[in-house]
């Protein structure tokens, strides 16, 4: 909603007490390295637009090249003042938006801007944005605080050396900042990196990672090393949701030839789908909460894939068969009552058709929030409309911003506490709710609930 928008009156009496309340992050990507070393962040374009695909790919579909705005091939060296003008010039493409809603927020009340963004007021909001960066009350570590932060997750590949993380925990501050075990580019035989990231576990853990039991162990063993630093969660990026299990000399003989990159598409597939649910054990044994993130079709720009790589704003949602998808899974460990499983989608139709009762049946399963294209006032309404019915509100895993842009924490946050109090008023207003039960929900959906599913 825009800065100083009112809500209405039964709204607002939700909202004014959940306004404040602490700030739990449980899944994001944020770098750890700012926390750990506190410098001041970069200048205004670092931080604001190179970083953040939302306002990246807006630009992109304006005809804004990636280079001019010091992305990647070409870009090398570019002004970072003239690259914040060529985000101004297009301000009004962002009307309508969550970004512009977001971006608003950050300049005005987090970063303190009194001169609003246009084109003609590029370069004294670029100075105002400089001046705050380079005061201590900006530095990463002030800024945790002052967003009343309680908790924050980082995502990291299962080989990271979590240095940074390590190196917080040494300075005696007091920020909790934790990572989440992301082993995508070790399941998954498809994904760029594979082989490399396979030795990089085997010399970290020492062991023989072509084996498959001691592979197992392995990443047994990177497990324990995010928990001691840690972590509660693990995340997958799974772009074709298709669990089975396989017999152990058919998984091991899978295993060997993914060691050395010569597995077809479909055999691929098939090995995912079974280390999904190893996964899966492991989560229950170890008591780390899973999340699996699907119904994006990734880099759908080849050429800007080839020229610039992945994450470049050209992932798009697709549709996705979660109940077949997660059959295997859920009949092999889903009634497992250690296990916790929460579940994203970029595929809003699933909403009521699957996840809700599923969540509403599975004791494993929490449904995630809106995210990434939904993560918007309108989807944030949409979602409570589709799920609540079946799924109830206990099913739900709360909030989380899956965000790399932090100084767009408080934002997200204010959106998702408003819509929820939209949606409570809405509910008292037609009777499915009284207000008391309301009033007891709208806490419970801003903080609590995340801290429960993600066991903080």
């Amino acid at each position: 909603m825009p800065i100083g928008a009112t809500l209405p009156p039964a709204a607002e009496a939700l909202y004014e007490p959940i306004a404040d309340l602490p700030i739990v992050s449980p899944h994001g990507h944020c770098d750890p390295a700012w926390w750990a070393g506190d410098t001041a962040f970069p200048d205004p374009a670092a931080l604001l637009i190179q970083p953040d695909h939302y306002v990246f790919r807006m630009l992109c579909s304006q005809g804004v090249a990636l280079s001019d705005l010091g992305i990647g091939p070409g870009g090398e060296g570019r002004d970072p003042r003239a690259v914040f003008r060529l985000f101004a010039q297009h301000w009004d493409a962002f009307l309508g938006t969550p970004s512009r809603q977001w971006m608003d927020y950050t300049l005005v009340k987090t970063l303190r801007v009194e001169t609003p963004l246009s084109p003609d007021t590029a370069d004294a909001v670029y100075d105002a944005v400089a001046e705050r960066l380079a005061m201590p009350d900006f530095r990463p570590r002030a800024l945790f605080e002052r967003f009343g932060i309680e908790a924050l997750a980082t995502t990291d590949t299962a080989t990271d050396p979590l240095e940074h993380h390590a190196a917080i925990a040494a300075s005696g501050w007091a920020g909790r900042i934790i990572p989440t075990f992301r082993p995508d580019d070790l399941l998954n035989p498809r994904r760029p990196g594979h082989a490399a990231a396979l030795d990089r576990l085997a010399r970290m853990t020492d062991r023989e990672v072509a084996r498959y039991p001691d592979f197992l162990d392995a990443l047994r063993d990177r497990r324990a090393a995010f928990r001691d630093a840690g972590a509660t969660a693990t995340d997958h990026d799974v772009p074709s949701l298709a669990t089975g299990w396989l017999d152990r000399d058919r998984i091991a003989a899978l295993h060997a030839r993914a060691v050395t990159g010569d597995l077809t598409a479909e055999e691929a597939r098939a090995y995912y789908g079974h280390m999904l649910i190893e996964m899966a054990q492991m989560a229950a044994e170890d008591g780390m909460v899973m999340q699996i993130h699907a119904g994006s079709r990734r880099n759908t720009n080849a050429p800007l894939f080839v020229s610039h790589g992945p994450d470049k704003g050209a992932d798009i949602p697709v549709a996705i068969d979660w109940v077949g998808g997660l059959t295997a899974l859920l009949n092999r460990v889903g009634n497992d009552p250690r296990l916790r499983l929460i579940l994203f989608t970029l595929d809003e139709s699933t909403y009521a058709r699957e996840l809700a009762p599923m969540a509403g049946h599975w004791p494993c399963l929490r449904i995630g929030p809106p995210w990434w294209f939904h993560d918007s006032l309108n989807g944030i309404r949409r979602y409570f409309d589709r799920v609540v019915e079946t799924a109830g509100y206990r099913n739900l895993a709360g909030f989380n911003d899956d965000t790399r842009a932090f100084l767009s924490i408080p934002a997200r946050h204010d959106t998702w506490r408003r819509a929820v109090a939209l949606h409570l008023a809405d509910q008292v207003d037609r009777g499915v709710l009284d207000r008391a039960d309301a009033a007891r929900l709208a806490p419970c959906l801003s903080r609590d609930l995340a801290i429960e599913t993600y066991r903080l």
